[in-house]
């Protein structure tokens, strides 16, 4: 109870409503891969290396590279992760958050597979460096000079004394970087190359007067009718699939607030997908903001050495936890996380190595509770070898989809006459999107299943229904091609052997209420555990359910039979209340999918 002390009117704000639960989100996805460039966590990298939210395919080319193969040390391999977030977005799917993983090749770290340029100076050192290890790197940089009008002045006779400074520089501070022209010369444009002889570095002292510090690194005095231009540092920098970052007004001392080592620095950058960071070590020179300007002008243009590594093991997929997580457990920070997959997997050199992704895949979703993982089969599974490959799990945090998908690969230009490259992707990606479909069009209570598969050619193999008949009672949901009506997943299942929990839908609409009355609940800990605590729950939660029913996730023609909460002396006893444990009973009608849709027909006379 507040406290009053003092006579007078007070006035509080109270509420006489339950609090409300809002649903957690269901459609975004986490994948796990290769990708050809972009984020990762490395010794001497960059600190801001988390998995990136992506809400289009164009921001992941941005981030990680495109659909071109990846040159591993093993050798060229398909980019299966950035194909599956094409076809994670082509169907459907809105957000996604990609955890890159990265294997350096044998002998080198991380930092040495990622591109560098040295920039030769006279004071300090300085490189240009990629900001992540990958071939995309290996990107040119060009750094172009760019001069100002003159902004030479010399102070009036008021009285103050400043006209004896001589001649100064107008709306300038220390460390900027000045042309000097003659007087009555022709003023440098554009690139034209600097001259250590004629570039001044301003310094001031506390009355504001500006001295000029020459590449001696002691100042000079500036001849009257003197003429200056500011010089600043214009970078242009292009990467791959015709990308190019450019960067403009940028200084070279690290007074100045467009300092080029701070907007294009390893760490917070001015644009945080910048490709590329300047290394540079200062010196105590006076002139070094000058000299780093010229070096940086004259210095080449391509950086190199950027390789795209080795195929990382599968435990080098699922990754290690910690403050620089990678792989899988760099996903199981994000609580927003619904979908996991890891498009890679079923392209492991074996089989086994498959079966080892496809299981820390399931271990993910089942210690994280509130996500569900998509398990891609072998390449080129037949039945009798996707029958083996599901008999190895047993979890309702995960399902299989078979056959692998073919499309017409992107980067092919087929000449006239000739067919298009076709590539075969795993479904995870495909199915992903079309999970996140399903819910946001009709939500996560409906089975994703009947659902078109788009963009793709054909399923590597036709499964007919003899064969679904097989393979649809062990849970391995079939993706099939029907005349007239095109290609579409044709299952919903877990990889269960529970019935309770054979189907999807059911399972991922439990993963949404739990993970929504786990974070709609919070606020309840260390409250009173009394009736009015309990009475409070059970309001909050029937309000929530009520609103599931509303929106047909639960069976039932009234509440009454779609749920029921209780949470009273019922589902408590003293020794609970004892212990600080409050008990809330919830029951669920969920609906579950019409799979086999029956109908009985039998001859009937005409006799009344």
């Amino acid at each position: 109870m507040p406290e009053y002390k003092a006579p007078g009117v007070y006035v509080e704000e109270t509420s006489f409503r339950a609090k409300a639960i809002e649903g957690v989100p269901t459609s975004t996805a986490g994948f796990a891969g290769i990708t050809r460039f972009g984020p990762v966590a490395y010794a001497g990298g960059p600190s801001n290396a988390q998995p990136r939210l992506i809400t289009s395919y164009a921001e992941f080319e941005r981030v990680y590279g495109g659909v071109s193969p990846l040159e591993l040390a093993s050798g060229a391999r398909i980019a299966y992760l950035a194909h599956a977030v094409r076809a994670f977005f082509d169907n459907g799917g809105s957000r996604l958050y990609v955890s890159r993983v990265y294997v350096p090749a044998a002998g080198k770290t991380v930092k040495e597979c990622a591109s560098s340029l040295t920039v030769a100076t006279t004071a300090g050192s300085a490189a240009w460096r990629a900001r992540w290890p990958g071939a995309d790197g290996n990107v040119l940089v060009e750094v172009q000079a760019a001069r100002g009008k003159n902004i030479a002045f010399e102070y009036p006779n008021d009285g103050l004394g400043k006209n004896a400074w001589g001649i100064q520089a107008k709306n300038v501070l220390a460390g900027a970087v000045l042309e000097v022209t003659a007087s009555g010369g022709t003023l440098p444009i554009g690139n034209a190359p600097l001259s250590a002889s004629t570039l001044r570095v301003v310094e001031m002292d506390p009355s504001g007067k500006q001295t000029f510090i020459d590449s001696s690194g002691a100042p000079v005095a500036l001849a009257a009718g003197s003429q200056l231009s500011l010089v600043q540092l214009r970078v242009t920098v292009t990467g791959p699939d015709g990308r190019i970052d450019a960067y403009d007004q940028l200084a070279t001392h690290p007074d100045q607030s467009r300092f080029i080592g701070k907007l294009l620095a390893i760490d917070n950058p001015e644009d945080d997908n910048a490709m590329v960071w300047l290394e540079w070590s200062t010196s105590d020179d006076r002139f070094a903001a000058a000299a780093l300007a010229l070096g940086l002008q004259s210095a080449s243009k391509r950086l190199g050495g950027g390789i795209d590594g080795a195929l990382p093991s599968p435990d080098e997929l699922r990754g290690v936890a910690g403050e620089h997580a990678t792989g899988l457990e760099a996903l199981a920070k994000l609580d927003d996380i619904a979908i996991v997959a890891a498009p890679d997997s079923g392209a492991m050199p074996t089989p086994k190595d498959v079966q080892a992704v496809a299981q820390h895949l399931i271990g993910h979703a089942e210690l994280h509770r509130y996500r569900i993982a998509l398990i891609d089969a072998v390449l080129h599974s037949s039945l009798s070898d996707v029958r083996s490959f599901r008999s190895k799990f047993d979890c309702s945090y995960a399902a299989l989809y078979h056959p692998w998908i073919e499309i017409v690969d992107p980067l092919s230009r087929p000449a006239l006459g000739e067919q298009p490259h076709k590539l075969l992707l795993p479904p995870s990606g495909f199915i992903a999107g079309i999970y996140a479909r399903n819910d946001i069009e009709r939500g996560v209570h409906k089975a994703p299943a009947n659902e078109v598969v788009r963009g793709i050619t054909r399923f590597e193999v036709d499964i007919n229904k003899a064969q679904q008949d097989v393979l649809n009672p062990e849970g391995v949901n079939c993706l099939r091609f029907f005349e007239g009506r095109g290609y579409r997943v044709w299952g919903a299942r877990t990889l269960s052997s529970d019935p309770e929990w054979k189907y999807v839908n059911l399972r991922r609409l439990f993963i949404s209420l739990e993970h929504s009355i786990d974070k709609g609940t919070q606020w309840a800990v260390f409250e009173p555990n009394g009736e009015r605590l309990w009475a409070d729950i059970k309001s909050t939660i029937q309000d929530f359910l009520y609103l599931q029913w509303r929106n047909g996730a639960l069976l039932g023609v009234k509440p009454e039979e779609a749920y029921f909460v209780r949470c009273d002396r019922s589902t408590m006893t003293q020794n609970d209340l004892d212990n600080g444990r409050m008990v809330c009973l919830i029951g669920i009608a969920a609906s579950r999918p019409a799979e086999f849709v029956i109908f009985r027909i039998s001859q009937k006379t005409a006799d009344s």
